[in-house]
């Protein structure tokens, strides 16, 4: 089942930190191919004791895939018992899993919207002011 309020669709990072905070997280980068990569979590629901595999599916965006500076935008969400390298063939319709997964992915969004911000406010340039401006000056920039 793909999970529609993922809010982490649409960020992008780079490879070498969504490597890391999906690692951290305890997914594994599965599927790759030329321009997608895929981060698969097994997830085992208490209730019913079946495995199912939340799967994160990227693009690159800019960059190689194989560079870790290669920007990756997260595309999709999905939560299956079964995964195989074309893809989760058989969805799961567990709520405990489905519970667990949005859990998971509020983790994940929440590394990376906070990283994210960070990263924007580095990029931004610093106002210069002169040592002789008055305060008024200083403010307006």
């Amino acid at each position: 089942m793909i999970i529609e309020d993922a809010r982490i669709v649409g960020i992008q990072c780079d490879l070498a930190y969504l490597d890391e905070v999906t690692e951290k997280l305890g997914f594994v980068r599965w599927q790759w191919e030329y321009t997608r990569a895929t981060y698969d979590c097994k997830m085992e629901a208490d209730a019913d004791r079946d495995a199912h595999y939340l799967r994160i599916s990227t693009r690159a965006v800019k960059g190689k895939l194989e560079s870790p500076d290669a920007i990756l935008q997260i595309e999709a969400a999905y939560m299956g018992k079964a995964t195989y390298l074309h893809g989760i063939v058989r969805y799961s319709d567990s709520r405990n899993a489905a519970g667990d997964s949005l859990k998971k992915l509020a983790e994940m969004y929440q590394k990376l919207k906070k990283d994210k911000l960070v990263e924007e406010a580095m990029r931004s340039e610093v106002p210069r002011i002169e040592p002789q401006a008055t305060l008024k000056e200083a403010l307006e920039k």
